[in-house]
């Protein structure tokens, strides 16, 4: 096993990459996004302590390679614990083998909640939504449009034209870099998909 430390902003894996080893995470989190031939980005999930990242698990489990991007979104701290070691600790250490899987369950109710909002949840619920998870405890949500599009998985332009709107309502006040939430109640009566 190995230590792992990196800074914000390090790529941990991109398409094509083969996989060092099932990293378990100690402090910090992973960005995991899918970007399309056009550019276009998705935020598919985040792993934090104690989470599975399911592209790391299917390149162990299936000797595949990454089909998407890992960056370090805060500091992150950790450990590597390598394929051959991962697939032993699989297979004889029941008490391992039940946290990694429940760590893959956890994460495939995230990946339905995904399909959920972008299939079935209107954009305004979404951007909504994300807009109050992203929020620091003063209201503010330090984003771009861009980061937003990749989050609700939408495009930029439509973006800014809903959050034009929101702003119209009194709800937020887009900035630079930064949006400010106004009128949280509302904001969060948008979330909850009520009419």
């Amino acid at each position: 096993m190995s230590r792992l430390t990196c800074p914000a902003g390090t790529v941990l894996f991109s398409p094509g990459q083969d996989c060092p080893g099932y990293v378990k995470l100690t402090r910090g989190t992973v960005r995991v996004t899918l970007t399309a031939a056009n550019g276009r980005e998705v935020v598919l999930y985040r792993v934090g302590p104690g989470d599975v990242c399911l592209q790391t698990f299917a390149c162990l489990t299936e000797g595949r390679t990454y089909s998407a991007q890992g960056i370090a979104e805060t500091d992150l701290e950790g450990e590597i614990l390598p394929h051959a070691r991962f697939l032993g600790q699989m297979e004889q250490n029941s008490a391992f083998r039940s946290e990694v899987l429940s760590a893959v369950a956890r994460r495939f109710g995230d990946y339905e909640q995904l399909v959920e909002d972008v299939a079935l949840t209107g954009f305004d619920t979404r951007l909504a939504r994300v807009l109050l998870r992203l929020s620091a405890g003063d209201g503010t949500v330090r984003t771009t449009h861009d980061a937003l599009a990749a989050e609700t998985a939408s495009g930029r332009a439509f973006v800014s034209r809903r959050l034009g709107e929101l702003s119209r309502q009194g709800l937020v006040e887009p900035g630079r870099g930064v949006i400010r939430i106004l009128n949280r109640p509302a904001l969060e009566r948008i979330a909850a998909d009520l009419k």
